[in-house]
């Protein structure tokens, strides 16, 4: 199993036509560090539903400091990859010495001169970044099968996001050992009967 198939469903009593984002948090970071919207689904009305995929595998790239980014390279925990200037100009190899920790990867600035910045993507999507890196600092992702989920305005699909958005939501959904589920929101509402948005896993298949 290389994917996880998800379906999320509206059942909410949502009147304003709300936007749903879908983020990870970067296991091997401190508190602070942002977090990218990594799937945003809007204009899903109540009954609607919307699926995507979660891949197991994802890619790292990175840029540089001239506006440049290189391919998308599927990465696997305990590699390393350096970005180094060849004689063709700024490109992104795999390292010969691994990554510190064999549940990580790292993305290491071994230019002479200009910062980078290491992207992660997953099915085609940013879903995590570490800009200005100087020559000789490094990034670390982990990622663990958790997903983020809650309630936004105004934010769409590769946005980082503020500490303040990230703080107010606060539901993970474990994908362990998960190969297919339906998640399903609820609550909402207009007035004073609103109750806050809920989301649940079902129809979950191992």
């Amino acid at each position: 199993m290389d994917k996880i198939k998800l379906n999320f469903i509206n059942r909410s009593n949502d009147t304003n036509n709300s936007s749903v984002v879908i983020f990870q948090k970067n296991a091997s970071a401190d508190f602070s560090e942002l977090a990218v919207a990594w799937t945003v689904i809007q204009n899903c009305g109540r009954l609607d539903n919307h699926p995507f995929t979660y891949s197991l595998n994802y890619q790292v790239a990175a840029g540089d400091s001239y506006g440049n980014y290189t391919p998308q390279l599927t990465t696997y925990d305990g590699q390393a990859y350096e970005m180094i200037k060849s004689t063709s100009g700024d490109i992104l190899q795999l390292s010969p010495s691994p990554a510190t920790s064999s549940a990580e990867v790292e993305v290491r600035n071994n230019l002479g001169i200009g910062a980078i910045s290491a992207n992660c993507y997953r099915d085609g999507k940013l879903f995590a970044t570490k800009k200005n890196l100087a020559p000789g600092q490094k990034a670390v992702f982990e990622f663990q099968p958790r997903l983020y989920i809650g309630v936004v305005s105004q934010v769409e699909e590769g946005d980082v996001m503020n500490s303040a958005i990230i703080s107010q939501i606060n539901t993970e959904i474990n994908l362990f050992g998960i190969s297919s589920a339906d998640i399903v929101m609820t609550g909402g509402g207009p007035g004073e009967s609103a109750t806050a948005f809920n989301f649940t896993l079902e129809n979950i298949n191992q």
